[in-house]
């Protein structure tokens, strides 16, 4: 990453410039990834951008990009109060049956769990 990029992105407000710089650099950002991951953390405010970053690297490759994937979907479920994201997630990341799989998937997967719950307070079979 160059200076002004870097500078950009410590000046990003939102997580908005950050995504968008993943997304155009995903070809050649791996050495940034982690700064990219931390610096959306610290800045994105509801999980919006995490959230479509998540999905995004999902559909690049699930399980080179997994351990940034989770740290980003843990960081949307803790910013997402309004539950106006994070419900984009479960199609996305665990597939459209989903519901039919919630107990196996939330067993496995602490992330899925922690959605779910979120999504669906009301279902008592977690």
């Amino acid at each position: 990453m160059d200076k002004d990029s870097l500078k950009e992105l410590q000046a990003d407000v939102d997580g908005l410039a950050t995504y968008e710089y993943l997304a155009n650099h995903i070809d050649d950002c791996e050495a940034d990834l982690s700064f990219l991951i931390e610096n959306m953390i610290k800045v994105d405010p509801n999980g919006q951008f995490l959230v479509s970053a998540s999905r995004y690297l999902a559909a690049i490759d699930r399980e080179h990009f997994a351990e940034a994937i989770n740290q980003m979907v843990a960081a949307a479920i803790d910013k997402d109060r309004e539950r106006r994201y994070i419900g984009d997630l479960l199609d996305a990341l665990y597939g459209a049956d989903y519901k039919e799989r919630a107990a196996e998937l939330a067993a496995a997967d602490n992330n899925f769990r922690r959605i779910y719950k979120r999504i669906y307070p009301n279902q008592n079979s977690l």
